[in-house]
């Protein structure tokens, strides 16, 4: 009997050195010293109580999906800034089609039709960014302008107010505000939404042809095209993927709170690409991750509700954002810099 020789060429990689490889590991490090932190400063105050764990994933879910999203644009290597204002958009346009003063429509529909205008702003977005070769920040940050004036003319002109109000009763009589309203296993339906997204974009990323090509477009677009991957087809999908997020988020506020405001999504382009940096996500493009993007949208909805409950003035909740922003992205750069010498 022979003995197989071990292939000099494979060298095995220990626990560490596969922990390096994963985008996620300086999010999951965070994770542990934010709650860590709050948990001995509130812990007393109700931050570790069912009711505090709620409001914090409850918020965290808000936040990441659409994080989810800008995520995978991220890693793409693009940005949108108009998600924001999509938000806002989508929030008066369902709220305007449902309202029995105004559309009168069924609330499946009007969703429907919001989640089509959505797609087709995202759709307009990437078709802009290739077309016309300009960074996706200055086009995205140009609609975000666009929507938000738009929506305060047109909500303005239709209503005379910037709010639309007195969804409430349509809502409670619709049986499928319950897919955005109700609880399960004592979690709101948000939490729910939240890890479906995150579940189903995380393993499109990590285990189909389109997440592979997603790394190419955002890592050496030429040479992803090059190779055959449709480098524009997969950017054009992904800024209509940010919209459509940006979409359900504005569904699950509506349904709510049964009224929608022109306002409404304001700053949360900020927080959601802020999540995904602090998840692993890199300004380049070519890395990051779903998972991370969820972590750091953890990251976030925990020290906004920790400082609530520590009696901390919430006006410090941005200096810690940029602390952790710029912490997030020092170590990330580091271990990354392990992580290329493991590959060697």
């Amino acid at each position: 009997m022979t003995v197989q020789s071990r292939d000099e060429r494979l060298q095995p990689i220990g626990l560490w050195q596969r922990l390096l490889l994963r985008p996620e590991l300086g999010s999951i490090a965070g994770l542990i010293v934010v709650f860590t932190f709050f948990a001995v400063m509130a812990g007393n105050s109700g931050f570790l109580t069912w009711a505090g764990t709620r409001n914090y994933l409850e918020v965290a879910a808000q936040l990441g999906i659409l994080a989810s999203a800008v995520a995978l644009l991220m890693i793409a290597g693009e940005f949108d800034l108009s998600v924001s204002s999509m938000i806002g958009v989508a929030a008066i346009s369902m709220a305007l089609l449902a309202h029995p003063d105004y559309g009168n429509l069924p609330l499946g529909l009007a969703i429907l039709l919001t989640l089509g205008l959505a797609l087709s702003v995202g759709y307009l977005n990437g078709y802009l960014v290739l077309r016309t070769g300009l960074p996706s920040f200055i086009v995205t940050l140009a609609m975000m302008f666009i929507l938000a004036g738009a929506n305060i003319g047109f909500t303005k002109l239709i209503t005379k107010l910037t709010i639309v109000s007195g969804l409430n009763e349509k809502i409670a009589q619709d049986p499928i505000a319950h897919l955005f309203t109700g609880t399960l296993l004592g979690l709101p339906a948000a939490v729910w939404w939240w890890l479906g997204v995150m579940g189903v974009l995380s393993f499109v990323l990590l285990r189909t042809p389109f997440g592979n090509w997603i790394f190419g477009a955002g890592g050496d677009a030429n040479a992803a095209r090059n190779v055959g991957v449709p480098v524009h087809r997969v950017k054009i999908t992904l800024f209509m993927l940010t919209a459509g997020a940006a979409t359900l988020l504005a569904t699950i506020q509506v349904m709510g709170l049964g009224s929608a405001n022109v306002l409404q999504g304001q700053g949360k382009e900020l927080e959601a690409i802020a999540a995904a940096v602090i998840g692993g996500c890199l300004l380049t493009g070519g890395y990051g991750s779903v998972i991370g993007a969820g972590i750091g949208a953890l990251i976030l909805a925990i020290v906004q509700q920790g400082i609530i409950y520590t009696n901390i003035d919430l006006d410090w909740f941005k200096v810690m954002v940029g602390g952790m922003i710029l912490g997030a992205v020092i170590l990330n750069n580091h271990l990354r810099k392990l992580s290329m010498q493991v590959r060697r």
